[in-house]
């Protein structure tokens, strides 16, 4: 029998064992980015954010949306769960952002590299794949309980998309406009950033709208290491048996998912109509 959990295992504690420094360094990075938009967040009064985002949703998915924006945010505030809302948005926005920096280039690099996507495609299965529970292992033992370990394992779970389809907008490109840019005496960075990435930018922001729809779905899960947030909310209601408490906090989430991917598919609609 091949038992390979105990090798698993065995690697996962020589790391916490001999790279705590590291982990506790990248600790205080994430945490500082969860930080940094949570002072953003809890900053502004909470109606100027609902008139802001209503405003978004307004100018990026209609009408419609906006009503449905201001009305879903009231909802929530009026329920008593905003810190919960602003935290979990918080971590969205924090592991998004982190699975984008690193997301975005590596997609970059698998679209002008067949050798690259050859090997990225296998990594971005198996992380596509793992169910979302198992990243919650790792994620304690590196960094303890709390919203860090979330967010770290909130970015391992909703990076594929993202590093998919900008993969996929870059090869998109038509390769007669690539050939005319090249013969023009364009160096490989002047072709990048002015031919290629604004062409994949609707594809690309495809996968930034599933990225946001993952982090948030893993961002629930992720009150189970205590993360905080609506998660929380969701989870009280689950372990004490309160239905109306669990039944809150899942409409909370629905409000808060629905808010975030109309206005990501909006802006990606409007990159595609002034690409036509």
């Amino acid at each position: 029998m091949i038992n390979i959990g105990k090798y698993i295992e065995i690697a996962i504690n020589w790391l916490t064992d001999n790279l705590s420094g590291f982990f506790d360094a990248l600790s205080m990075v994430i945490g500082g980015f969860i930080e940094t938009f949570q002072i953003a967040l809890f900053g502004i009064p909470f109606y100027i954010t609902i008139a802001l985002v209503a405003l978004l949703a307004w100018f990026k998915s209609g009408r419609g949306m906006a009503i449905f924006t201001l009305l879903g945010l009231l909802l929530i505030y009026f329920m008593g769960y905003w810190q919960e809302t602003m935290d979990t948005l918080a971590l969205v926005l924090s592991s998004t952002f982190i699975a984008l920096v690193f997301g975005v280039p590596l997609g970059i690099w698998a679209g002008n590299s067949d050798r690259a996507d050859s090997v990225l495609r296998p990594i971005l299965d198996f992380m596509q794949t793992m169910p979302a529970f198992v990243y919650l292992i790792p994620a304690v033992l590196f960094f303890g309980l709390g919203a860090v370990p979330g967010a770290f394992a909130t970015v391992i779970f909703a990076m594929p998309p993202v590093v998919r389809l900008t993969s996929l907008g870059i090869r998109q490109v038509p390769e007669d406009i690539v050939e005319a840019t090249q013969s023009f005496g364009a160096t490989r960075s002047q072709l990048l950033l002015k031919v290629q990435l604004p062409l994949a930018l609707p594809t690309i922001l495809t996968g930034v709208n599933q990225t946001i729809m993952l982090s948030l779905s893993m961002v629930v899960i992720a009150a189970m290491i205590a993360a905080g947030g609506l998660g929380e909310v969701v989870l009280k209601g689950i372990t004490q048996m309160k239905i109306g408490l669990g039944f809150e906090g899942g409409i909370a989430v629905v409000i808060l998912a629905i808010v975030l991917d109309r206005i990501t598919q909006g802006m990606t609609k409007s990159r595609k109509s002034k690409k036509e």
